[in-house]
């Protein structure tokens, strides 16, 4: 009966019927047009070109299916986990279409075996198969419609190959994981990239190292900075649950860096001047101001270090008296005039016209160094 199907169908070529058999296998029914199935499954290594020399691979069929998956598959999940808010339901989408999921599926159903490429290409991009097999869903679409697409993932996918519970709550990214560890203990963590350059086909190759404190973790390598960093990442939870003693050399390093922050601080320097020895003395300056000083004087020149008598406090004057009475003995007639002299005093100190009270040689105006000299020459010529 089937060999009579097969000819109702009036394949073109032979070698065509191989194709066929393989597609009942994968996708459950026979193809209407083979050429859109042909046409998922060239990569584009191949170089294969039309009359009119445009490019013929599966990268437009694989853009329309990747639209299809997403609509299929979150009908599929909305329906499948009711009262799920959204976030939840992207989450499980998100995971269902992945690259990593959608490649397993091409080689457990045995799509990668029929891919056309040059050879070397499907031994080294790893993402192959689900390109391959995202062209094949956008190959049903044109074929048999949106129908039999949202028949193919939800009877021969979601059923028969994946557990949707399972991938729902199942969590798999392992970058996220051991983030969430590191942050938990307090340890640094960072990805350093090794190496990035491009392989035999042109596609770019990545390949990342975990770092916990200055101690190395595993490298990945992959297609994108995301997969190397996830295979990375993974690895090194591995080895944190299997060898005691990474551990032990992380949590070594990380004791190692608080010790050194906990050091204490050195003594914060002061903002206060130290000296004054950046001001530079004029010699000259200081002479005119004793000069100055001596004339105020009445010609009588100062002891060095002691100020002028109108700027004397009674401190100092009572410090002159007492230096002046020891250095001359005083006599009986010396002590009797001055014991006349006590006793006027309270007159004398009533007498506010006395010369001895003039203030008219004090200003509030600072003088400037002429006048000073001026008024020192008048007072000397006065006596």
């Amino acid at each position: 009966m089937l060999s009579n199907l097969i000819d109702r169908m009036k394949l073109p070529f032979r070698k065509d019927k191989e194709l066929y058999f393989s597609l009942r296998q994968i996708i459950g029914f026979y193809p209407h047009d083979i050429g859109y199935y042909k046409l998922a499954l060239m990569h584009k290594s191949m170089f294969k070109r039309n009359a009119k020399g445009k490019p013929v691979n599966n990268e437009r069929l694989e853009f329309l299916g990747d639209a299809i998956l997403d609509a299929t598959v979150g009908d599929i999940v909305y329906r499948h986990f009711p009262g799920k808010r959204e976030g939840f339901l992207t989450n499980t989408r998100s995971k269902l279409v992945q690259r990593e999921t959608l490649n397993r599926l091409a080689q457990e159903m045995g799509i990668n075996q029929l891919i056309l490429s040059n050879g070397r290409s499907s031994s080294h991009n790893s993402y192959m198969g689900g390109n391959a097999f995202e062209a094949l869903v956008g190959a049903i679409y044109l074929d048999r419609g949106y129908d039999a697409c949202m028949k193919f993932m939800r009877k021969r996918i979601l059923t028969q190959m994946i557990n949707i519970d399972k991938v729902a709550y199942k969590e798999v990214n392992f970058k996220s994981k051991l983030i969430e560890w590191s942050q938990k203990n307090r340890v640094r963590i960072d990805f350093r990239v090794l190496s990035q350059e491009k392989d035999k086909t042109g596609s770019p190759v990545f390949k990342y190292q975990v770092m916990l404190e200055t101690v190395e973790g595993c490298t990945g390598t992959g297609f994108s900075k995301k997969e190397s960093q996830q295979m990375a990442s993974k690895l090194t939870l591995e080895r944190l649950r299997k060898e005691p003693q990474f551990i032990d050399q992380v949590f070594a390093a990380k004791t190692d860096r608080t010790k050194m922050e906990e050091e204490p601080v050195q003594n914060v320097p002061t903002i206060e001047p130290e000296t004054d020895e950046f001001i530079i003395k004029n010699p000259e300056v200081e002479a005119h101001a004793e000069a100055a000083v001596e004339a105020l004087n009445g010609g009588k020149k100062t002891k060095q270090g002691r100020r002028s008598p109108m700027y004397r406090n009674v401190s100092e004057d009572d410090e002159t008296v007492k230096e002046t009475a020891e250095s001359q003995p005083c006599n009986a007639a010396d002590t009797t005039a001055d014991n006349a002299d006590d006793e006027n005093s309270d007159e004398d100190m009533l007498n506010l016209d006395d010369k001895e009270f003039d203030l008219s040689h004090i200003s509030a105006r600072q003088q400037s160094r002429e006048e000073i000299i001026a008024a020192a020459e008048a007072a000397a010529f006065a006596e």
